[in-house]
């Protein structure tokens, strides 16, 4: 059994579910639509590039959960997996998880996208095991703090690890798929990385190191 690790917006999904919820938000009137948008697309070029600040896009990320009971939130979120997630959902995705399930590998996501997210992202692609960014909470309410670790660039690694210490599984042999450079660290800690509709940086790594690319796009 080998560990199958997967990044989730733009690798197992056709789009990311993190700056698709700032403009779920925006549209259901739950946010300042000019000021949050404009917010939303700088953050989200910035991780593009590589270069995003993570505690200063998660204090602007969390700030709607701690603004909103949970049960409020709970509802947006139903609506929110309509009406963006499943259209973002890939067959070859499903094929691709499917392979390890069929080998007997252990599937994983690791995502810097928050759990109040990504959790039901999780579930829908049958996928037990998930490490994500984790929004502060106290007695179920958000505070709009980050708890611990953030799951992006080399904090994906530090989580990994940290979870591997509490569990019989290894990096040997293992696998690990994603789109974004910022996933540079993470590839390159596993024994097979792939990039999966890469963008150019991380093609252009791909190239130079002679790692697989792959496309899971309809």
């Amino acid at each position: 059994m080998a560990l199958a690790i997967f990044d989730l917006d733009n690798t197992l999904i056709a789009g990311d579910s993190d700056y698709a919820w700032g403009e779920f938000l925006v549209e259901i009137g739950a946010v300042d639509g000019t000021v949050y948008r404009e917010k939303n697309d700088y953050f989200y070029r910035a991780y593009q590039r590589g270069e995003m600040d993570i505690h200063e896009y998660l204090e602007f990320a969390f700030a709607p959960l701690a603004a909103h009971d949970p049960a409020t939130l709970q509802q947006w979120h139903e609506q929110f997996m309509q009406a963006k997630i499943e259209p973002m959902l890939l067959t070859k995705s499903t094929g691709l998880l499917q392979q390890h399930r069929e080998r007997g590998d252990h599937l994983l996501i690791i995502t810097s996208t928050n759990s109040f997210i990504v959790a039901p992202i999780c579930r829908l692609l049958g996928v037990e095991d998930f490490i994500a960014t984790e929004p502060e909470q106290v007695n179920g309410v958000y505070t709009g703090k980050l708890k611990g670790v953030p799951a992006y660039r080399e904090g994906k690694s530090t989580r990994l690890q940290d979870w591997l210490h509490h569990r019989e599984l290894s990096l040997q042999g293992s696998y690990g798929y994603s789109d974004s450079i910022n996933d540079l660290p993470l590839l390159k800690a596993v024994a097979n990385p792939v990039v999966v509709d890469g963008d150019p940086q991380l093609l252009a790594e791909a190239q130079t190191r002679g790692w697989p690319c792959i496309s899971l796009r309809e």
